[in-house]
């Protein structure tokens, strides 16, 4: 567990600087739409992802559920 909790965090970090967000923020996005559980489930297929593979594969995972990001200015 502790190599997926690394992984999550990653991506958490990861992801807030992508859509400019704060960690709280990325944080209940990811909990909300279910990315957390996404990402601890997959975690033996998309850890050896770069991290720009896993921003598109999060607004992807994120907009099949229905999530619209705001965009990038």
């Amino acid at each position: 567990m502790e190599k997926e909790m690394a992984f999550i965090i990653f991506c958490i970090e990861n992801y807030k600087v992508h859509r400019n967000l704060s960690g709280k923020e990325t944080v209940k996005l990811f909990d909300d739409y279910g990315v957390l559980n996404y990402l601890e489930n997959h975690y033996d297929v998309l850890h050896s992802t770069g991290y720009q593979f896993m921003n598109k594969d999060i607004d992807e995972f994120l907009e099949i559920r229905g999530f619209v990001p705001e965009s990038k200015n």
